[in-house]
């Protein structure tokens, strides 16, 4: 649940944040970055020590053959199983700034979680910190994967993987689906509310991108009443997977249509709750899913 809870904070945090291109690296030893939140840091060419603070920075790290550089990565970070034999720091949102310091980095990359006086106490002990935060829409991944390729010097490797990803989705979405699904995405459900992604999230995105019509798409943020979940009736629930019994068990989810005939997706949280390369994996679940309807 303290996942789930974690998961859901990063998230909103992201989408009211905005996003800053990077400055330019030059040859010489640092250069001036402006990062995610327009903070100007001054950041080494060529890192050789790097902590990840964020489950998705971590991920597009090895999705760019960086794992080498990472010295220290969160309790969250656990995407590909290799990354646990990086040592961890601890938390996100209880950052233990000593544990980064004993590793000696030379750049630390956050995500939208870190508290304020957290990137303040390190850069006061000279650790150059960046953040490289989730943004609105599903096409910010491949300004991510550029941004983080270009500060851990993996340039060349983001720019092939931007666009096999994107030579990926073209086939995915040139397949449409008729008639459109409707579907419902869960984050959170129970006597603590209900919560869904807006039409103002990269989530959003890959569903309509899988064939798909996300039946919140109207709203922004994060709550959805259940009143309008049970008159939408969607044609599909996407869930994770260890939310997927209970969501089907409880009362009145287990009204719904899609619940009754066996229309609900488990899917692994981090394919569409992080913005990293694998959402790619969740559009072709997704859609294969649609498909057979």
């Amino acid at each position: 649940m303290k996942r789930h809870l974690w998961t859901w904070a990063v998230l909103i945090w992201a989408f009211a944040a905005c996003s800053h291109p990077a400055d330019t690296p030059s040859s010489a030893t640092h250069y001036t970055y402006t990062d995610d939140y327009g903070r100007t840091v001054e950041v080494p060419s060529a890192p050789q020590r790097i902590v990840s603070t964020s489950p998705a920075v971590t991920d597009i790290i090895f999705a760019l053959g960086g794992e080498s550089l990472l010295v220290g990565r969160t309790d969250f970070c656990t995407h590909p199983a290799e990354a646990l034999r990086i040592e961890s720091i601890g938390g996100i949102s209880n950052l233990n700034v000593e544990k980064i310091l004993s590793l000696e980095p030379d750049l630390v990359i956050s995500g939208s979680m870190i508290p304020k006086k957290s990137t303040a106490q390190m850069e006061k002990m000279g650790v150059p910190t960046v953040h490289v935060i989730e943004k609105h829409r599903f096409d910010d991944l491949y300004q991510n994967i550029s941004l983080i390729g270009g500060l851990i010097g993996r340039t060349a490797q983001a720019d092939s993987l931007n666009r096999t990803l994107q030579q990926q989705m073209e086939g995915l979405v040139a397949e449409e689906i008729s008639p459109v699904p409707t579907v419902y995405y869960v984050v959170g459900f129970g006597a603590a509310g209900n919560f869904t992604a807006g039409g103002d999230s990269f989530i959003n995105d890959i569903i309509r991108m899988a064939g798909g019509r996300n039946v919140a798409e109207d709203i922004k943020g994060w709550s959805y009443s259940l009143e309008a979940l049970l008159n939408a009736d969607p044609d599909f629930i996407v869930i994770r997977k260890e939310d997927k019994e209970a969501f089907c068990r409880t009362q009145p989810y287990n009204k719904l249509t899609a619940v009754k005939e066996g229309r609900v997706i488990p899917i692994e949280s981090g394919l569409i709750d992080l913005q990293v390369p694998r959402n790619i994996e969740a559009v072709q679940l997704l859609h294969s899913a649609f498909s057979r309807r």
